[in-house]
């Protein structure tokens, strides 16, 4: 075995700086408790598509571009046009007759840069990738538990805690590499150290090693992401997380074993490896192409919205002098759409208005009878306030003793002592039960919030005020007041889905909306709190109430939260439970198009309830564009459900803070969902979550597939696709907002992150003029007119 030497700075500090770099361009993962999508390019998003498809392609073996044979369908369909093909050439400095001869020419296969191991298994026959990912698996699972597991864990720092469990595992042993625990209990207890001991064993160098520690970091899948997601919430909070900088050692211990039990066989072909890692990431003539292809299919994507909105708005921006009976806000989140539309078409006086499902209250909640903060807010910010479901003192006890008994009751089930005994003497006891959910008569799951006292906010009087106003001032909503205005957050009740949260609202932290818009019908409900809003110029007629909701995205049933309201205002809400009614049918006709195994749209009202249902609801796949505008633009569109909605009026803006929030906000959450879908399609095997038939539940943060082995970031195959065909069309996010040019691009320039999204081609931006067309586009800096003729010069400029 050969002997570790210590290393020292500046050699460690480079080595080092390499990990960072490495771990930077890991996207985070969030478990399953509060699933947030994820944006899976984040770590390339400064990087153009072509460079990031170099980068992937070397350490993953994947690419973020769809395969050059589906565009050349789409050409040969005529989907694709000349002209796209044309303005993707000039963009990619190519020539557009090659642009199109290459697209009936196969791609080069991705080769990524071998590990150790795979080179290892080469020259042994002994398959080492899959026995390392399943032994680190195999300890992974224990240290990242969070409650799953009844039984004696890992506790303490993650590379001790390895370190440990290495020292005294055979099974390295047993399958040929002599020496693998007495190797690991003479390793450094620091990760930094071992770190930087393993990667000069394997004669890593500062140029050499970015590459590689981020192929072993792909490699090391769910679990690197899992690890990064902690890191990156750490870091948000202005902390430090070092379990990703742990994952990392230990691979890397791994790899210097393996390379030091086989060296005659891989030494040649690992130092050649190694110094193609050290080669630049840049890319080749041929990821040129395929980004190209890719931008032509995302124009044609662009013009066909473009061509949506070529008329201009179906009817008047202030949708008429009359006051609305009825306002209705939904989540941005592009089910609502399908709802919003039905809405809307069952009663002229409804007026249907789009924002973040968290309604602008990002708070740390605890429900009633629990001690569990859950963080109600897009995870990109740290909740600033604390919300909790209070209740009498004598059911808040009673309650309290209820959820203890679940709670020992289930770890009676699966504690060690208990468990097989639980089983025989029990087990026929639940065929009734196993019967009923397989008939489809389970309760769907439901966190019976209506039984709950309303949620409360712990804030002073004046920060209730200025709260107040600044949420009613983002939606837009500072005057003309329906006499009742539903805050409806959605949530999707489904049972058996480890990925259940991941179809509740991203706004929301992964879930459902209804303690948001409790928290803001409460708040606005407030006598208090109208008050104090004249000094701040808004003024809430006194016949207004706010009522709060949740929509059901799986069922489109809308629960009203009645015990919130004024006394006697339920009174008044008898047309919006009809028109809400009606509109369930409606959205759920439109929906069951699409579903497999819908033939009746109103089968849709139990489907969440079968625990056989792979496909509940197929969530946000199609999604495809944010348009942030007054309703009238979009009101009376069919938009597919596949677009977020936002209200915006940039005239009520003064100081176009709205605007920032927006772009910075609402517009970074949407991409994230949108390239999550994305990533999942084209690459699931590195960024999608599986099989839903394979899954395995693991230390309740997320899945395998199968008994071990690595953790499945992402989403679940059954989520994107139908059994024949994707559901999910990879093209980019088209952003578009009514508002003056120069006031976005001051955005863009005071955000150089959000402006690199645009400037790389990860997402399009479009500029609405006051018509309601889409009449100008963004590239990298400039903008370009898409309409002939005169604009006005107040929302568009050339």
């Amino acid at each position: 075995m050969t002997l570790q030497r210590t290393v020292h700075s500046p050699e460690m500090l480079d080595l080092l700086a390499a990990a960072e770099d490495a771990m930077a361009q890991v996207p985070p993962a969030f478990p399953l408790s509060a699933t947030v999508a994820v944006n899976p390019y984040l770590g390339q998003a400064g990087e153009d598509r072509a460079t990031a498809t170099a980068r992937l392609n070397r350490v993953a073996g994947i690419s973020p571009l769809r395969a050059r044979a589906e565009i050349a369908a789409e050409i040969e369909a005529g989907e694709i046009t000349d002209e796209d093909i044309e303005q993707a050439a000039v963009a990619a400095d190519l020539d557009a007759a090659m642009l199109r001869a290459a697209a009936g020419t196969p791609a080069a296969p991705a080769a990524p840069h071998p590990s150790v191991a795979e080179l290892a298994a080469k020259a042994s026959g002994v398959d080492w990738p899959r026995f390392v990912e399943e032994r680190i698996g195999h300890w992974a699972a224990a240290a990242f538990d969070e409650g799953q597991a009844l039984w004696p864990a890992l506790a303490g720092k993650p590379f001790s805690t390895w370190r440990a469990y290495a020292a005294h595992d055979l099974s390295p042993e047993i399958a040929g590499l002599t020496g693998f625990a007495k190797r690991v209990a003479a390793l450094p207890d620091c990760p930094r150290s071992a770190l930087a001991n393993s990667a000069v064993e394997l004669g890593l160098t500062p140029s050499s090693a970015p590459i590689c520690f981020h192929r072993l970091l792909m490699q090391l899948g769910g679990w690197a992401q899992v690890a990064r997601g902690q890191r990156w919430l750490a870091e948000r909070d202005g902390g430090h997380h070092d379990t990703l900088l742990a994952l990392l050692a230990i691979r890397l211990c791994w790899e210097a074993a393996l390379l030091d039990r086989y060296r005659d066989a891989v030494a040649a072909a690992w130092a050649e490896t190694c110094a193609a890692m050290a080669a630049p990431v840049a890319p080749a003539q041929g990821h040129r192409i395929d980004a190209a292809l890719h931008d032509a299919a995302d124009r044609a994507a662009e013009r066909r919205l473009v061509a949506t909105f070529a008329e201009g708005s179906a009817q008047d921006a202030e949708r008429g002098l009359d006051r609305p009976k009825i306002q209705a806000a939904f989540c941005i989140d592009v089910r609502s759409e399908v709802f919003r539309r039905a809405l809307e078409s069952t009663d002229a006086g409804i007026e249907t208005i789009g924002f973040a499902g968290f309604f602008g209250i990002a708070a740390n909640h605890r429900g009633a009878a629990s001690d569990i903060e859950e963080a109600r807010a897009p995870v990109l910010l740290s909740p600033g306030m604390a919300s909790s479901g209070a209740l009498a003192a004598d059911d808040d006890h009673a309650m309290r003793l209820s959820h203890r008994a679940v709670r020992a009751w289930g770890r009676f089930r699966q504690a060690a002592v208990s468990a097989f005994a639980f089983v025989e003497a029990a087990g026929p006891i639940y065929a009734i039960k196993l019967a009923r959910d397989a008939l489809g008569h389970a309760h769907a799951h439901d966190h019976d919030h209506a039984s709950h006292a309303a949620p409360r906010l712990d804030l002073t009087r004046e920060d209730r005020a200025g709260l107040a106003a600044g949420v009613l001032r983002a939606m837009s909503l500072t005057g003309d007041f329906a006499p009742i205005v539903l805050l409806a957050g959605h949530g999707a009740h489904v049972v058996n889905a480890p990925h259940a949260s991941a179809l509740q609202c991203g706004a929301c932290g992964g879930h459902a909306g209804d303690v948001n818009a409790r928290l803001l019908a409460g708040l606005l409900n407030d006598t208090e709190v109208r008050g104090d809003l004249d000094a701040w110029g808004i003024e809430i007629p006194e016949e207004t109430v706010f009522v709060a909701g949740l929509h059901d995205t799986v069922s489109d049933r809308v629960t009203l939260y009645e015990d919130d309201l004024p006394a006697g205002a339920h009174k008044r809400l008898g047309n919006l439970r009809a028109a809400l009614k009606a509109a369930g049918r409606l959205a759920r006709a439109d929906r069951a198009r699409r579903l497999p195994r819908a033939a009746d749209p109103e089968s849709l009202l139990k489907r969440g309830a079968d625990w056989s249902e792979i496909r509940a609801e197929w969530g946000l796949a199609g999604c495809s564009a944010f348009i942030a505008a007054p309703r009238a633009r979009s009101a009376g569109r069919d938009l597919g459900g596949s677009v977020f909605l936002h209200n915006y009026d940039w005239q009520a803006d003064r100081s176009f803070a709205t605007l920032e929030l927006i772009m910075t906000a609402p517009v970074v959450v949407a991409s994230w969902i949108a390239l999550q879908y994305h990533g999942s399609a084209l690459s699931p095997e590195a960024f999608g979550g599986g099989n839903k038939l394979l899954h395995n539940v693991t230390g309740g943060i997320g899945v395998v597939e199968g008994n071990g082995g690595n953790l499945r970031a992402g989403l679940p195959w059954q989520s994107l696709h139908d059994g024949e065909t994707l559901q999910h069309r990879p093209t980019r996010l088209k952003v578009v907002i009514e508002a003056p040019v120069e006031a976005i691009s001051a955005v863009l320039h005071r955000h150089a992150e959000l402006r690199a999204l645009f400037d790389n081609g990860w997402l399009s931006l479009h500029a609405m003029d006051e018509q309601g067309r889409i009449a100008a586009r963004y590239d990298a800096g400039s903008w370009t007119r898409m309409v002939p003729g005169d604009v006005d010069a107040g929302s568009i400029a050339a």
